[in-house]
């Protein structure tokens, strides 16, 4: 077993590591316990009781953080020539549609999400085995195909996110800052939860969400306590 460094340490004695905490305990923990030189990203990890092999008991969705992510996203547009200055206007970092195909052929892929219409779907969907593994494809599910690509940049830039549940059944996304207030933390993760039960699968039997953690980049992570969480 590796040992633990001094700030590791440091930051297991701020808490109770085997002890669960209420959303906004975690997260004042969290801005205790981060040691890194720059603001780390808050996740959150939910282990869902579903089975993820089942086409049926795929776990996967948006939602719109109300505090954002603290990220800054680049976007992406790949679109038809009357729908660029949309897609500009509505803060696109690049617009364009068949000289973006050919750089992402030769494998440029520098953006955070693609966004693109239905009508030119053909075209993207060979960038597939580019983008698919990267978790960049456009998807109708995650509202990265749509006409409405204005919208679709704003709402990604105000702080919309997909997510799927894993081959092992967990839901690992990022949801801000460690710079965040403490109550933007816990706001944000609310909602990931929130939208986590309305997407609970029919078919899943048993306890559907069993454990919550937030952590930060490379501190250890804290449980949450279900019964302090709203509609568990």
């Amino acid at each position: 077993m590796a040992k633990l460094t001094k700030k590791q340490k440091e930051a297991l004695s701020k808490y109770d590591a085997a002890k669960e905490y209420s959303l906004l305990q975690a997260a004042d923990i969290l801005k205790q316990i981060s040691y890194t030189k720059f603001d780390s990203s808050v996740d959150i990890d939910v282990r869902l009781g579903v089975d993820p092999r089942k086409a049926d008991q795929m776990v996967r969705g948006v939602a719109t953080l109300p505090h954002g992510t603290g990220k800054t996203v680049r976007v992406l547009v790949l679109c038809t020539p009357d729908k660029e200055q949309e897609a500009k206007d509505a803060g696109a970092d690049f617009v364009g549609l068949d000289d973006y195909i050919q750089k992402i052929e030769k494998g440029w892929t520098d953006v955070d999400v693609i966004i693109t219409m239905p009508n030119v779907m053909a075209k993207v969907g060979r960038l597939g085995r580019i983008l698919g593994p990267r978790g960049l494809m456009p998807n109708p599910k995650s509202g990265t195909v749509t006409l409405e690509v204005g919208n679709a940049v704003r709402e990604v830039k105000a702080g919309k996110i997909d997510f799927k549940v894993d081959k092992t059944g967990i839901i690992h996304t990022s949801i801000g800052k460690v710079s965040f207030d403490p109550e933007k933390i816990a706001e944000n993760a609310q909602e990931i939860i929130a939208t986590l039960l309305r997407l609970k699968p029919s078919s899943a039997k048993g306890t559907y969400v069993k454990s919550i953690h937030l952590s930060s980049t490379m501190s250890p992570g804290v449980i949450i306590d279900k019964s302090t969480v709203a509609g568990i």
